[in-house]
């Protein structure tokens, strides 16, 4: 008997998993299971737009809204990750659905009643609606927001007991030791024929360093491969960071002076597709 239940209880999860998936937009199916912080800025360079949050019994949900694709999803989080999206009622997102908007245009009233608005279509966000991109002369080729994983050198305080060879016994204190911090963090990267630039977060930039203008870094040694890309940036005199990034699958690899790292997934900033690069 036990057995037939736990049989059932498995089918049910399932088949409640595969729904689940099944709700979820292609456009951002892949941050189920990021990190919420990095997932965040990912979203939005998607073109969704924040809406409202709520506050559940063991986790957070915050509704989104598209307004080119004119989609409403909500996000589960958990645990500091997105546990789940699902498709959600434009309502929801405080958007009219198209029923909603067919009425209102067929509805002859002479009452001067109000009628909800329509939102304007947006330009690409790339483009702008101003044509290429141009920095310094130069026309954007590529332009990416890349979300992950960071890893940099910290220094630590540590309290204990420590052997005093002077004293010939135990003395308790303190001492500073080197150690490597984790952290969530996203870059953007702009690349053009035989150059390009990286836009660090405060906590990729060492407290020496060659003081990037406005945050952003040249790139040198650019090679622009049919499937990977590499790259490197000078921080200072001793660490040069290597970037290598996988142009089918959009992971990115950033190693510097150990500890020195970040790994993520990029996202090509399109404003239409979304697709990878």
């Amino acid at each position: 008997m036990n057995a037939v239940r736990i049989a059932s209880t498995l089918a049910i999860l399932t088949i409640m998993t595969g729904m689940a998936r099944a709700q979820t937009p292609g456009d951002i199916s892949d941050l189920v299971g990021a990190r919420a912080a990095g997932a965040e800025t990912a979203i939005q360079s998607r073109g969704y737009v924040f809406v409202k949050t709520q506050t559940g019994d063991d986790r957070k949900y915050s509704v989104w809204w598209n307004p080119r694709s004119r989609q409403c999803v909500t996000v589960a989080t958990m645990d500091g990750r997105y546990a789940s999206i699902t498709s959600s009622p434009a309502p929801d997102c405080n958007q009219t659905t198209a029923r909603d908007r067919d009425t209102w245009r067929n509805d002859d009233r002479s009452d001067g009643g109000y009628r909800p608005p329509v939102p304007p279509r947006e330009a690409p966000s790339y483009a702008g609606g101003r044509g290429p991109l141009t920095v310094g002369g130069y026309q954007v080729d590529l332009g990416l927001v890349c979300f992950g994983d960071g890893q940099r050198p910290g220094v630590a305080t540590t309290y204990g007991w420590s052997w005093n060879s002077r004293r010939n016994r135990y003395d308790y204190g303190n001492r500073t030791e080197m150690t490597s911090q984790q952290f969530d963090a996203s870059v953007m990267i702009q690349l053009w024929d035989g150059g390009g630039r990286i836009s660090l977060p405060k906590k990729l930039i060492p407290p020496i360093n060659t003081r990037g203008q406005d945050g952003w870094w040249d790139l040198y040694d650019v090679d622009m491969g049919p499937d990977v890309i590499r790259a490197k940036y000078r921080l200072n005199g001793l660490n040069k960071p290597a970037i290598v990034i996988n142009r089918r699958s959009g992971q990115i690899t950033i190693r510097g002076t150990d500890p020195y790292q970040f790994r993520g997934s990029c996202d090509l900033i399109d404003g239409e597709d979304h697709r990878r690069f």
